[in-house]
């Protein structure tokens, strides 16, 4: 048994907790938009082509903010071909993933869709092939209320589609994605993609002054120009922007399960990486504005196999409509791991205000869907939805003191680790925990300072099923193999709360607190 002591005082806070944290990502890629949110004839498809089992399980995991419609496939594409009647959309081949894109769904569809789902639009604007110019007549397509060519040409293919004429209103847009990445259609350095972005934003706010906009930051902390290309970029476009992006993935490599339960260890020095140099640019550069962080794409994902075996297929082989790509399964290991990232982006509250777990249906996606068949939740689908509903009011800092694993990418690590909030308004603490140990249980104590835990109001825990074990996952044949259980271990004893968190496990539990 692991032993931790967590102490948390109501004066010391992060910050408030950013609604906009709990994003997600459609990207036209695979099965994520077509036979995902989208599937005309569908048994469950409205008269828009909707999936309502999908949008059902989109509304329960709670996504605030949505990213849209790419990911690398935006650095190839017209957004033009997207709208308009769909009869006179063009077919066109999407080399990003090398499979054909019909355009039958688009940014109206889109944009229709979160208003049902009720979120945000995050929209992402090509400046791989395309530039200044597509970018700026977009945000007046999108934004403008009308009485000029592409605002009216907004209405007249509303009208076509049976959709509001209506502006989308869209606050947030990147500025391209993943240009520091070779693989990337319009790859380009630094100082390239620097002055670009800096002058794509001055247009697109000429258009509508009230937009936020996220600067491509690196792929990954991996990457050879981490941390210098950040440096460039914001030294060209600091004054124009108000985000720079982070891209991260976590993977099990070669069995070495210990490291990948602390993958939440590397986000935290990544986020701190790239906040210590937007500083950096600041100070130099004497201003006075404080760009924040919009880690746009996170997750698990198994982005190769086993040495040995054959790499995972990440394009089509053929030319093909939405092919099956990168439909990873989750089981109760990634599930934890999904859990502990959400905590690290929580912790980092003051400076990371978007999120986006990429992506949301189908592509490394905590819902799948099948076809003219059912949908279901990932293990994954859990903590995020757990959170997005539960996190609310101020971001707590804590002073935690656990039992220690070794791993063998990041040294010891905390076996426990912890995320909480406190709704001044609702009286509410909640507690986001992890237990990253595959065999031993965790006893946590809490003590609270400034206030005094009145009741456990609920108490949940995601992991092993007694008949299971760290691989299990949902499937279309047991869609409920892993699930949020009871978590009946958890007691008031006078200032303090213990908490027993069974192996590998991510827990959230609710405590009803006053005013001590």
């Amino acid at each position: 048994m692991h032993q931790a002591r967590i102490t948390l005082d109501k004066d010391f806070t992060v910050a408030e907790v950013p609604r906009r944290l709990f994003g997600s990502f459609v990207e036209h890629l695979g099965r994520c938009v077509y036979t995902g949110i989208f599937e005309p004839g569908h048994p469950a498809a409205d008269s828009q082509g909707f999936r309502q089992d999908v949008l059902e399980l989109v509304r329960e995991m709670g996504p605030s903010i949505i990213r849209y419609p790419g990911g690398n496939f935006v650095s190839g594409y017209n957004w033009e071909d997207g709208v308009g009647p769909v009869a006179d959309r063009p077919v066109r081949l999407d080399g990003a993933w090398h499979s054909i894109e019909t355009n039958a769904f688009g940014l109206h569809e889109f944009v229709e869709w979160s208003r049902r789902a009720g979120t945000e639009v995050m929209e992402a604007v090509n400046l791989g092939t395309r530039g200044v110019e597509e970018a700026r007549a977009l945000v007046e397509y999108a934004n403008h209320s009308g009485g000029t060519y592409w605002s009216d040409l907004r209405r007249k293919n509303a009208a076509a589609v049976g959709l509001p004429e209506d502006p989308f209103g869209i606050k947030i847009w990147c500025l391209g994605n993943e240009l520091d990445g070779p693989w990337q259609i319009g790859h380009k350095t630094a100082e390239e993609y620097g002055r670009l972005a800096q002058e794509t934003a001055k247009a697109m706010r000429l258009v509508d002054p009230t937009i936020e906009l996220v600067a491509v930051g690196s792929s990954g902390s991996g990457m050879p120009t981490f941390g210098t290309w950040e440096h460039t970029v914001l030294s060209h476009a600091y004054s124009e922007v108000d985000y720079i992006s982070m891209h991260a993935y976590y993977q099990e490599h070669q069995g070495d399960v210990a490291s990948f339960l602390a993958a939440g260890v590397e986000m935290d020095s990544f986020i701190d990486g790239v906040v210590a140099t937007v500083d950096a640019v600041k100070a130099a550069g004497k201003h006075r504005k404080q760009v924040n962080i919009a880690f746009d794409e996170w997750n698990v994902w198994y982005l190769h196999s086993e040495e040995g075996a054959e790499p995972d297929q990440h394009a089509a082989a053929e030319w093909v409509e939405h092919p099956r790509l990168i439909e990873d399964t989750y089981s109760v290991t990634d599930a934890v791991v999904v859990g502990t990232l959400l905590n690290s982006l929580l912790r980092h509250g003051d400076r990371v205000k978007i999120a986006n777990q990429a992506q949301l249906v189908n592509v490394i996606a905590p819902i799948r869907s099948e076809q003219g068949g059912p949908a279901w939740r990932q293990s994954s689908f859990w903590p995020f939805a757990r959170m997005s509903q539960h996190a609310r009011g101020q971001i707590l800092s804590l002073a935690v003191e656990s039992g220690k694993m070794h791993t063998k990418r990041y040294g010891d690590v905390d076996v426990v680790d912890a995320a909480a909030t406190w709704d001044e308004h609702s009286g509410v603490c909640a507690l986001f925990l992890a237990n990253r140990d595959i065999s031993a249980l965790s006893e946590v104590q809490l003590r609270l300072n400034g206030l005094s835990p009145a009741s456990v109001r609920s108490a949940e825990v995601l992991t092993i099923p007694a008949d299971g074990d760290r691989h299990t996952a949902n499937t279309e044949q047991d869609q409920s193999a892993v699930q949020l259980v009871p978590l009946d271990s958890v007691s008031i004893e006078e200032s303090a709360v213990r908490i027993e968190l069974p192996a590998l496990s991510w827990a959230v539990v609710l405590l009803d607190v006053q005013n001590a």
